[in-house]
């Protein structure tokens, strides 16, 4: 029998990287497979991954667990620094809330608390960035590397620009919704809607009771949203990440353009590309067990320890 959904995920536990604590939780499923940790995009709280997804990856033979970034779900919201907008944040020069090295560390924090020496990387968007970082910055943590719908983690200021429709962006800017609880879950439809994968229909409803499920402000917290994007990235190029990685990317993610996916495996030394033909930038369920497949495929392949 199935788990109950109350039960698919362990209780919410906390790990500490200095003052910033971070919720995560683990699957019960698949609970002795191979370490797997989520990385969440921008503003995005652990708990909008699928549980089809997380399922689906558990059922390929991974114990999977995910965890909320700094400024986003239940993890510790810094105070507001001078950064605009998320889309001023990218390319102008911002406060110094924290740093990306400052992100890579809490990924290794709930590692620790997870007693996970290494793990397997899963990053999404902002996520996938970070994921990238933490596999430089870290490598001896990192088993292998999946990013998907990312831009190169090295990549900054104007040189991001090359790989963003700045339609969307546009489109993003001129979203306004009420600073109240409605006015969130109107804002994550929104954006949902916004992001969704053309070949696939988008289930609104599904959406809006995640939305209201989860009671974060998420996607409408802006201040946040510039903290994370503008967290700069002082350390080496990708190029130098040893991690065996896989890079997925929808053909027609209306946010991040497809080059950004091929570069990245260009420059990661044998990385391998796979496009995902009509997905935007999100994961469909039509997708997921392909997903979890190539994921499996991409650790089994992975005959190595981490890199010290």
């Amino acid at each position: 029998m199935s788990a109950a959904p109350t039960d698919l995920w362990t209780p919410v536990r906390w790990a500490e990287n200095g003052q910033i604590r971070l919720a995560y939780d683990r699957l019960t499923d698949g609970h002795e497979g191979d370490p797997l940790l989520l990385v969440t995009g921008l503003g995005v709280a652990r708990r909008r991954w699928p549980d089809g997804l997380c399922r689906a990856l558990a059922a390929h033979g991974f114990t999977v667990a995910r965890y909320d970034q700094r400024d986003a779900g239940e993890s510790t919201h810094l105070e507001s620094a001078a950064t605009g907008s998320p889309i001023t944040a990218l390319f102008r020069k911002r406060g110094k809330a924290y740093t990306a090295e400052e992100m890579t560390d809490d990924a290794a924090a709930v590692l620790d608390a997870l007693g996970w020496e290494s793990a397997h990387l899963f990053g999404q968007s902002l996520g996938g960035a970070v994921a990238q970082r933490v596999a430089i910055r870290h490598p001896g943590r990192v088993r292998t590397l999946t990013t998907v719908s990312a831009v190169p983690g090295d990549a900054a200021g104007l040189g991001t620009l090359r790989y963003i429709r700045p339609g969307t962006l546009a489109r993003f800017a001129r979203l306004k919704f009420p600073e109240t609880p409605e006015g969130d879950i109107e804002a994550g439809v929104a954006v949902a809607r916004i992001l969704a994968s053309p070949a696939y229909p988008f289930d609104e409803q599904a959406t809006r009771e995640l939305l209201e499920q989860l009671a974060d402000a998420g996607v409408h917290d802006r201040q946040s949203q510039s903290r994370q994007i503008g967290a700069q990235w002082h350390g080496p190029p990708i190029s130098s990440i040893a991690a065996p990685t896989l890079v997925l990317h929808g053909t027609a993610d209306p946010l991040i353009k497809p080059n950004a996916g091929r570069r990245i495996a260009a420059r990661i030394p044998g990385a391998r590309f796979v496009p995902l033909p009509g997905v935007g930038h999100e994961l469909p369920e039509p997708v997921w067990d392909e997903v979890a497949t190539e994921v499996r495929r991409l650790a089994s392949g992975s005959h190595r320890e981490p890199a010290n």
